[in-house]
């Protein structure tokens, strides 16, 4: 049986997460004996998908300390590689049409109530010192914490592309965004260098004795692969992997969807952050549009009111020319598809729905709903979620298994905490004192599920 039939560790899954915990496996704990697999290229599924986009804000804090611990640790890599992954921070634009915000600065202060007091700032003149405007996107320059604009004179002089209807700008400053590709790249790099390998190929079973066999099937026949220790880190698949295992995994996938395109008529200027609208709204369809989305069941919902969420940001930083527009609206669960061209909750109507909601946030797209971009990318991927919004992160209750998923559409910034925090528990190794929230042994602590049950805001954007 040669090195790669014969493991200490396998890594199922070479999406982000994946590929973050192998990394800090090989660099951290010096574990040579890792084996990455997955059926399809490194980053080609679920994390091909990834809007890109990194903040620390959570409705709870042990969310925003997750994020924070996944920030540093992209911040100490951008620090040591010249930014190999073009971190930058600009932050995230929340806003609102509501005057009343209280239920909205409630929930910053519990997210981030493990800050220093003076981390929210709130601006109600019309003009602000002591604001920093988003003028450069160099995340070692941006300041941390959250400015409140509650003057609408601060927020048109500052954000003059948003509706002239909003009355408060939520403005995250540790937020921006990265390319995914390049750092897991730099990851896959670091992994060779360590000896860790990469098989491309489908796991079909695994048994479970003292040590973990697994079917594998690649290119060519079936071949057995044998691993002291197991890491589900499949993504939207995690699920089929651990009922392999014989292990129920409290996660669902939704299908969620996203587009871009070249913004030839210079619609969206290069320095606006990400911008996300936060009010319910009903989009201005036409009496005739309107009349034919009423007869067809599947799409009547879209006459009525609509959750709030569209979000709109430039991509490529300051020398690109695209924008991205997403709005996380599907609540629908369905089975993973192989193909995502067969995924049942694609919508047709997608594009021109969200291109209409992100108008009424930013009027400048309008020039877009009345001549729709002939040249755009209309793609999708999974959120694998857990109910509550949290990320699975540890031991699987299966001696040497561990699970790294449910990172649902924090993926690619969350990573590298989780896979930090995955390493950690695979070699006895340091985890943060938050750690066992985030792995299955939540579920046992009743008071903390009733809390996040409770919540009347999950996090997701």
């Amino acid at each position: 049986m040669d090195s790669r039939n014969n493991v200490e560790i396998i890594v199922i899954g070479a999406g982000i997460a994946g590929i973050a915990t192998a990394y800090y496996l090989c660099t951290t704990y010096k574990k040579s004996s890792v084996l990455l697999v997955d059926s399809r290229q490194p980053m080609s599924f679920t994390s091909a998908q990834s809007g890109d986009n990194y903040r620390n804000w959570w409705p709870h804090p042990t969310m925003t300390d997750f994020t924070n611990h996944s920030i540093d640790l992209m911040e100490q890599i951008a620090s040591t590689t010249s930014n190999v992954f073009n971190m930058t921070r600009r932050g995230y634009v929340l806003a609102t049409r509501k005057k009343e915000i209280d239920d909205v600065i409630a929930d910053l202060q519990v997210g981030y109530r493990r800050a220093s007091p003076d981390s929210i700032r709130m601006h109600d003149a019309a003009s602000a010192l002591s604001y920093m405007s988003p003028d450069s996107d160099d995340w070692e320059v941006a300041p941390a914490g959250v400015d409140v604009l509650s003057n609408q004179q601060l927020i048109r002089q500052t954000f003059p592309l948003l509706s002239e209807d909003i009355a408060n700008v939520i403005h995250i400053r540790r937020a921006g965004e990265i390319s995914s590709q390049q750092l897991s790249q730099y990851m896959l790099e670091k992994i060779r260098n360590a000896g860790g390998k990469r098989l491309t190929a489908s796991v079909r079973s695994i048994e479970v004795d003292r040590r973990f066999l697994l079917d594998i099937e690649g290119p060519g026949d079936i071949e057995h692969i044998r691993a002291d220790v197991l890491v589900n880190a499949a993504g939207p698949f995690a699920s089929d992997v651990a009922a392999m295992i014989n292990v129920d995994l409290p996660i669902e996938n939704i299908y969620q969807q996203k587009i871009a395109f070249d913004d030839k008529k210079r619609a969206i200027p290069r320095q606006l952050p990400f911008s996300s609208d936060l009010d319910e709204f009903e989009i201005g369809w036409t009496d005739e549009e309107r009349a034919l989305l009423t007869e067809d069941a599947e799409t009547a919902w879209l006459t009525g009111p609509l959750p709030g969420g569209v979000h709109c940001r430039p991509d490529g930083g300051d020398k690109g020319t695209r924008v991205k527009l997403g709005w996380a609206f599907n609540r629908e669960v369905s089975e993973p598809q192989q193909d995502l061209a067969n995924e049942p909750h694609k919508h047709a109507q997608y594009p021109e729905i969200v291109m209409r909601a992100a108008a009424k946030l930013v009027p400048s797209l309008q020039t877009y709903v009345d001549d729709f971009p002939t040249r755009f990318s209309h793609y999708g991927g999974y959120y694998p979620m857990t109910r509550e919004n949290w990320p699975l992160i540890g031991p699987l209750g299966v001696d040497g298994a561990y699970v790294a998923g449910g990172l649902s559409g924090f993926g690619s910034m969350a990573a590298c905490a989780a896979g930090a925090i995955c390493a950690a528990w695979i070699t006895d190794g340091d985890v943060p004192d938050y750690a066992s929230q985030l792995s299955l042994e939540r579920y046992s602590d009743k008071a903390l599920m009733a809390e996040l049950t409770n919540a009347p805001s999950k996090g997701l954007l």
